[in-house]
């Protein structure tokens, strides 16, 4: 049902001595998304009912979530669970997913109308019923897209550190899930875990009137799925060795230690399920140094089914030596684009800690240096969200940290850092 194809983008040729390669592996899927009801899919809407959630917040939490419950397309299996610091399977009322009808539909809708706010907050435990419920679903449909969103608005308080690690081990590579914090007082660090576990996105929700829309797009985009449980497998030779493989578009994220081992010189990274969509990987890793005019195959990427080892995509990663200096020292834009935008990140992430240790000079430079990456990679979204927490004196291009800052103004650039934009069309920018 999905097309898929792979290109590889770098600089083959290395100056004489060097070992480190590096390449932009850029997939794209397309194909008739519009059949996408012909495949087996099942989604958990987690919502956060914890004494926090009270008022307007658990008032516009019914309305998203009956929201994403009018987006589920006929024949998609479904629950709904509200989390405490224990777990309640609201709809269906038993630990099972049912079919969307338009009579589930309703039923959901009403058991959602009776959420209350009352409760702490456990966010492993609630992972860990959602994981067992799709268990129970995957055996009955292997193969099937299995998709959570969870939402919530506070701090993992009720779940010490070590069971919310096992739950989130216990829950890693049985579905995907998309979370979302609304409000100012969750913690973007733990969402970010979630999410990064269960390969799927982290974002700010500023008003909690804001939560249906973006409950409503989230759904649209899981039914959108055609593939589950796609990885990138990479072969390198025997005395190769790896430095990193992360995504790097549309967001950050290192799938280095997620290696699972195919053979002595393969391993499959996962990616999650797959729609119409583009995604780009930075591959990174020394080989032996070769002799001038030597040619290697230093990697060979392929994207493929882990179940059944179909291959949908394939490139390669090549090296050659080289002693002219223009072809040697060039860096592929690719490879400095997105170098550039995990440096970004980077920046970012660690400027908001420096500022919340007190470490002003240090945020400072940090954050200061983000907002000039930030402007020369055409970010201007992260660009905008810098300028709300430092101010840059145009003549002097000197960076000052802003004494008042809106706490959501802050979530919002440490949660969207991760977020990278495509490389500009001129390849001289």
């Amino acid at each position: 049902m999905t097309d898929f194809t792979m290109r590889v983008d770098q600089n083959k040729y290395l100056p004489a001595g060097s070992e480190e390669v590096h390449a932009i592996v850029t997939v794209e899927a397309s194909g008739p998304i519009e059949r996408a009801p012909a495949v087996e899919a099942a989604e958990i809407i987690i919502i956060d009912t914890s004494g926090s959630m009270s008022h307007d917040k658990i008032a516009e939490a019914r309305k998203a979530a009956r929201a994403a419950i009018d987006t589920l397309r006929d024949g998609v299996h479904f629950a709904v669970i509200a989390g405490t610091h224990e777990t309640a399977i609201v709809f269906p009322g038993r630990a099972e997913l049912v079919p969307a009808t338009p009579q589930s539909r309703n039923a959901a809708k009403e058991a959602v109308t009776r959420l209350v706010a009352d409760g702490g907050t456990a966010m492993g435990r609630w992972l860990r019923r959602a994981a067992d419920l799709f268990s129970d679903y995957q055996q009955a449909y292997p193969g099937a897209i299995k998709h959570a969103i969870l939402l919530t608005d506070g701090n993992n308080q009720h779940e010490n550190d070590s069971e919310f690690a096992a739950n989130l081990a216990y829950c890693t590579g049985k579905f995907v899930c998309d979370c979302r914090g609304v409000g100012v007082d969750w913690v973007v660090a733990e969402l970010r875990q979630i999410a990064s576990a269960l390969l799927g996105s982290v974002m700010d929700i500023r008003r909690p009137e804001d939560m249906e829309a973006d409950f409503r797009a989230m759904t649209q985009a899981a039914m959108g799925k055609t593939v589950a449980d796609v990885a990138l497998r990479l072969w390198t030779p025997r005395a190769a060795k790896l430095n990193f493989v992360k995504q790097v578009s549309p967001a950050l994220e290192d799938l280095t230690g997620r290696r699972t081992e195919v053979d002595a010189l393969t391993g499959d990274y996962p990616t999650g399920a797959w729609g119409g969509e583009s995604r780009e990987y930075h591959i990174s890793m020394r080989v032996p140094a070769g002799n001038v005019g030597q040619e290697m195959r230093a990697g060979l990427v392929r994207l493929v089914l882990p179940e059944s080892g179909e291959v949908l995509a394939k490139g390669n990663i090549l090296a050659q030596w080289s002693d002219d200096p223009v072809q040697s020292t060039r860096i592929n834009p690719r490879v400095a684009h997105y170098t550039g935008q995990q440096e970004l990140a980077s920046l970012i992430q660690e400027g908001l800690q420096a500022r919340n240790d007190g470490d002003l000079d240090t945020a400072t430079a940090r954050l200061g240096k983000a907002r000039g990456i930030a402007e020369k990679a055409g970010n201007e979204e992260t660009a905008k969200l810098l300028d709300k927490v430092i101010e840059v004196d145009p003549e002097t291009g000197t960076a000052r940290l802003r004494r008042d800052v809106d706490k959501a103004d802050e979530i919002a650039l440490d949660t969207r850092s991760v977020r990278t934009v495509r490389m500009r069309k001129d390849p001289e920018a």
